[in-house]
């Protein structure tokens, strides 16, 4: 865990990075040898392009609606859902409407 965030309580995700116009923000809460957790703001319309990880990585939305494409496929994902980017995979993520999301990728 990053030092910011030890034994300092409960941390509210959706308030822990704010959006920034134009920009996708991120923030790592967690980054270890066994993965990290990182949280991020996207403004409407921004884009991760096409790429793999070598690991799984889940998707947890906080807040407002962004597609997600892997490989052919594409899934609209909002507020509570889940999706697992599955490792190798070619894919890109593009933000409907601002759009927070929680990113978990587990090494091993």
């Amino acid at each position: 865990m990053t030092e910011e965030l030890k034994d300092k309580g409960p941390l509210n995700l959706v308030g822990a990075i704010q959006y920034q116009g134009d920009a996708v923000v991120s923030r790592t809460l967690i980054k270890s040898d066994a993965g990290t957790i990182t949280v991020f703001a996207f403004d409407k319309g921004q884009e991760l392009s096409e790429h793999t990880t070598p690991f799984d990585a889940l998707v947890h939305v906080l807040d407002g609606e962004a597609e997600i494409r892997i490989n052919q496929d594409t899934y609209s994902v909002g507020v509570g859902e889940l999706l697992i980017m599955p490792a190798n995979e070619p894919h890109a993520l593009r933000a409907v409407e601002q759009f927070k999301m929680l990113l978990t990728m587990i090494k091993s």
